[in-house]
C-alpha cells in the first residue's frame, strides 16, 4: 500500500469525527458530566470549608443513590411524552430539555443556599441535581443510539466520554478555582461559591442549546408514529 493510501485510509477513519452527530454527543457528554461533581467532591469541599462535620458530609453522599436506581424510572422516560413539549420538540429532546432546565434551577438553588445558615435545605438540591441529572444520563443514552447509524456509535460514544470527563475536570478543579478566585475574605466565603455554582448553571446552556439545535432522532419519531396509529387502531 503506498503513502497516499494509507494517508487516505487515516484521514478516512477520523473523518467521522467532524460529523454533526459526533460533534454533538461531546456536547451532551459535557452536558451529562457537569452535574456528577457538583454534587460529590466539590459539594464536600465547599461543606467542608463552611464548618460542617466530616459525618454529615458523609450523610450527603446518600445522593448518589440517584445514579445506581436510575433503571427505576427509566421505562417511564423511554415510554411516556412530555405533555405540549413532546409535540414541539418531540419525545427525546424535550425529556432532554426539560431535564437540563430543572438541572439549570437545581444548581442554582444549590448555590443560593448557604450551608451555614441552611444546611437541611443543601441535601434537598443536591437530590434534585443527582436525579435529573441520571434522568439526563438515560434520555442522551437513548439519543445516541436512535440519532447515530452503526458506523458512527463507537466515534460518538467515544466523543460522549472525552465531553464527559473534560466536565468533570471542570466541575471540580474549575470550581475549586472559580470559588478561589471569587474569595474576598481570607476565610469562608459563601459568595465566592455562590458564584462558582452559578457559573457551572451557566454551563450546562451548553448541553441545552445543542439539544434546541439538534434535530430528533428519525427511529424516535417512526416510533412515535407507530404508537400513535396503533392507539388509533388504524392499519399501518
Amino acid at each position: 500500500m503506498s503513502i497516499i493510501s494509507l494517508k487516505s485510509s487515516f484521514i478516512a477513519s477520523f473523518s467521522v469525527y467532524a460529523e454533526r452527530n459526533v460533534i454533538r454527543l461531546f456536547l451532551l457528554g459535557f452536558s451529562a458530566g457537569l452535574p456528577i461533581l457538583l454534587v460529590f467532591s466539590s459539594l464536600s469541599f465547599w461543606l467542608r470549608e463552611a464548618g460542617v462535620d466530616r459525618s454529615t458530609i458523609g450523610y450527603m453522599s446518600w445522593v448518589a443513590l440517584a445514579y445506581g436506581f436510575k433503571w427505576i424510572w427509566s421505562p417511564a422516560i423511554d415510554k411516556i411524552p412530555v405533555p405540549i413539549l413532546s409535540a414541539i420538540l418531540g419525545r427525546r429532546r424535550s425529556w432532554l430539555f426539560l431535564t437540563q432546565l430543572c438541572l439549570i434551577i437545581s444548581i442554582c438553588a444549590m448555590a443560593l443556599i448557604d450551608p451555614q445558615v441552611d444546611l437541611y435545605l443543601v441535601p434537598i438540591a443536591a437530590l434534585a441535581v443527582a436525579f435529573f441529572s441520571a434522568t439526563q444520563d438515560i434520555v442522551i443514552d437513548a439519543f445516541r443510539i436512535e440519532s447515530g447509524n452503526n458506523k458512527q456509535q463507537a466515534a460518538m460514544a467515544a466523543t460522549y466520554q472525552i465531553g464527559y470527563r473534560l466536565a468533570m475536570i471542570v466541575a471540580s478543579a474549575g470550581v475549586l478555582l472559580l470559588a478561589s478566585a471569587f474569595e474576598s475574605t481570607d476565610g469562608y466565603d459563601y459568595l465566592a461559591w455562590q458564584k462558582a455554582y452559578l457559573t457551572m448553571a451557566i454551563l450546562m446552556l451548553v448541553g441545552l442549546l445543542t439539544t434546541l439545535f439538534s434535530p430528533e432522532p428519525e427511529s424516535s419519531v417512526v416510533n412515535d408514529d407507530v404508537t400513535f396509529n396503533n392507539d388509533k387502531k388504524t392499519p399501518l
